[in-house]
């Protein structure tokens, strides 16, 4: 794609997918025997639609520098035609062939630990030439190879791109450059703004910049990482530039982020800025992996299927990866394969993808499983995909569960910065290497709460303007550590304006480059909250005490000890200023724990600690009921969970999934006809009662003006 000539990116039209994709990573260079025929027929057979391949392949495709053979790819693409099965090529730059290693060692990242070796994929230095040269070389090669031929679809740029902790030469010189155009070559202001004069930190000379890997200065080495989280968006950038320069007009360009990985799909990606990364794609993507058997919630699918729908405005998007059998497990249970395929849906996904179809019968994978085992023969699991392949294929279904969009009403705010934040500066201790609760535990301590509550959000980012903000009733900022002045006057007006701002502990303690405020806390929103604190420690078996009224739906009138976790904020609150909790505590009780003050036309709450689970639900529950967001759906929460949004037709569409091993009954929170379920085409009304069985779901459809209130 070109550029402007003021150097701004050419505007292109929002891609779209015509039908739902199902599918698999599928890869014929893994193959111990020739059977692509016989699979792709098994595809066919369970309504496999999409596959994706060459992502992992580098060497294979150039086996040598120059040297390229295409013969696995022009097989997966000519079996796949035969069969009428779309294609998405994979660019393959994400695990790099040995003779570049040997030829250019310096492709390898360096980490703080040293120098990578050969092996591993995802090593290498993204900023390095080299590497860049032989990249763009084998990517032009293959786009340019494949872009004609039927079926191909769409490219997917690299593999879970990240910075790969590299500390390398050039990506140091790199951030040099970027922080001299920053502070304009003024070495006193970044002195001054990092506080570099901390145990003779000071740097007076740019030539005298020093190796930043082993940097004490937690302002210093996040800007680092906010730099090559910038590297990583601008790498994806030069890779979707390339391949949009070789393809056919219509086909997309997209790449499958992940999250922080805690054993499954956790939370925010510390090494990508999701929102800049989606910039340069046409189509969001993104890796989905989770428990399964009784550990399965929905929980991490619309945690990512949320996320991934935020980056582009709340556009569709692509789940490229979801496990099938996965790792040693997660061998889902009768039913739950099909469900998750229909959550991923519910949450606005047009493609749902496992990783992979066959499972591999070497090397390090080997065991995480797809939806073949090693003997290829079907089973359970394939046979299960085929229900729901099957199912949406049908027009009638299928064309009426895509492109589900959302019109929510709660946003979540989250930051990349306040991440690296609270790594340096840790809830519990303050300082780094901290065992205790993370960035990720509140952001996701907050989001499972209102999951549960069957409260559908979205996510913005700190950089959100006032009109995007508008949208909705209710915004959280879960430990928004860091953000510059400008957010805060964002935040401000949204209060102002009307809005329901709900903050927790350690928010608007920083600016973006990590310095504390040095004012009264919280900076510039104290009006805003009503309540100040200067002071703070460590909770030891502290409750909360609830004020009269305020236990939520379920009436509760107070928090279990040790509900309080890893900080508990003093807070004073203003006259005036509703005290929600106080500490449970024969000293720290003389101090709120949570307050709700009124600023202009809105409310502004405080949460001056971490509550455990429950905790934060009966706190959410009370507040989204307080904000006017209280309706049949979260009437439901517990029973079973509520996922919502209008099709491309104009059709209000509701999810109703049970995650759990037992039938529930439930009233129907909306009229319409069944979709998916039981007694499937039936009229449903409005409070009738609906039974799913375990691991199952009912999907209504109906006019708009039965839902149109509903969150």
């Amino acid at each position: 794609m070109g550029r402007s000539q003021d150097g701004g990116r050419q505007a292109r039209p929002a891609a779209k997918v015509d039908r739902i994709l199902f599918g698999a990573a599928y890869y014929d260079e893994y193959m111990p025997v020739d059977r692509i025929e016989a699979d792709m027929a098994m595809m066919e057979a369970a309504g496999i639609n999409t596959i994706r391949i060459a992502e992992s392949t580098w060497s294979t495709l150039e086996p040598q520098p120059g040297v390229f053979d295409y013969s696995h790819v022009d097989r997966a693409l000519a079996a796949a035609h035969k069969h009428g099965i779309s294609v998405i090529v994979g660019t393959p730059t994400y695990a790099v062939p040995a003779w570049l290693a040997a030829m250019h060692p310096e492709v390898l990242a360096r980490t703080p630990e040293g120098q990578r070796a050969y092996g591993p994929r995802q090593i290498m230095d993204i900023v390095n030439p080299a590497y860049r040269w032989y990249g763009e070389r084998v990517i032009r090669r293959l786009v340019t190879h494949v872009a004609d031929r039927p079926g191909v679809i769409g490219y997917q740029v690299d593999n879970e791109t990240k910075y790969y902790d590299c500390v390398s030469t050039d990506m140091q010189s790199l951030f040099v450059k970027h922080l001299r155009k920053v502070f304009r070559d003024d070495l006193d202001a970044l002195n001054r703004e990092f506080g570099l004069d901390y145990w003779s930190n000071r740097i007076d000379s740019w030539q005298d910049f020093p190796d930043v890997s082993a940097s004490i200065n937690g302002s210093l080495s996040a800007e680092f990482d906010k730099f090559r989280r910038m590297k990583v968006s601008e790498y994806l950038e030069w890779q979707a530039d390339i391949v949009r320069e070789c393809a056919r007009p219509g086909q997309f360009v997209t790449h499958n982020l992940d999250f922080e990985w805690r054993g499954y799909s956790y939370g925010v990606q510390p090494a990508v800025d999701h929102f800049e990364a989606a910039k340069s794609l046409d189509i969001a993507g993104v890796d989905i992996y989770h428990p399964t058997e009784d550990d399965l919630t929905g929980k991490e699918i619309a945690f990512g299927g949320d996320m991934a729908r935020s980056l582009k405005g709340g556009a569709n998007y692509l789940v490229l990866e979801t496990e099938a059998q996965g790792q040693n497990g997660w061998l889902p249970y009768p039913g739950q394969l099909r469900l998750q395929a229909y959550s991923h849906l519910a949450s606005g996904a047009d493609g749902v993808m496992y990783w992979h179809w066959h499972s591999i019968h070497n090397s390090f994978e080997t065991y995480w499983k797809g939806l073949l085992s090693h003997d290829f023969e079907p089973n359970p699991t394939y046979e299960e995909a085929g229900v729901f392949g099957r199912e949406i294929a049908d027009h009638g279904l299928g064309g009426r569960l895509r492109h589900l969009r959302k019109r929510n009403r709660v946003a979540i705010m989250v930051s990349n910065e306040s991440l690296t934040g609270l790594e340096w500066f840790s809830l519990d201790t303050g300082f780094p290497g901290s065992d205790g609760p993370k960035y990720n535990d509140v952001v996701r301590r907050v989001y499972d709460a209102l999951f549960d509550l069957n409260v559908e959000c979205d996510f913005v980012p700190t950089s959100a303007a006032p009109e995007e903000l508008s949208r909705y009733a209710m915004l959280l900022t879960p430990s928004l550590y860091s953000a510059p002045e400008s957010t805060l006057e964002v935040l401000r007006g949204f209060v102002h304006q009307g809005g329901y701002l709900l903050s927790t502990v350690r928010s608007f303690v920083a600016d973006e480059y990590l310095k504390v405020w040095h004012d009264r806390a919280p900076h510039q929103l104290t009006e805003v909250f009503g309540m100040t604190y200067n002071q703070f420690t460590r909770p030891k078996c502290v409750g909360l005490s609830l004020a009269e009224g305020k236990g939520g739906p379920s009436g509760a009138p107070a928090f279990a000890q040790g509900c309080s976790q890893a900080l508990m904020e003093l807070l004073k609150p203003a006259e005036g200023t509703e005290v929600l909790a106080t500490y449970d505590h024969p000293v720290w009780s003389a101090y709120a724990a949570v307050t709700r003050n009124r600023f202009g036309r809105g409310e502004a709450e405080w949460i001056g600690t971490l509550p455990d689970p429950e905790g934060m639900r009966l706190l959410l529950a009370e507040a989204v009921k307080h904000a006017g967001l209280w309706g049949p759906a979260q009437e439901l929460a517990g029973r079973v969970v509520i996922r919502r949004g209008i099709n491309g037709s104009g059709e209000q569409v509701t999810y109703m999934l049970n995650y759990s091993s037992d039938t529930v009954t439930v009233p129907s929170p909306c009229a319409g006809r069944l979709l998916v379920g039981k007694a499937k085409g039936v009229e449903v009304g409005k409070g009738e009662d609906l039974d799913i069985g375990p691991w199952d779901l009912a999907v209504l459809a109906g006019p708009r003006s039965e839902q149109r209130s509903a969150l």
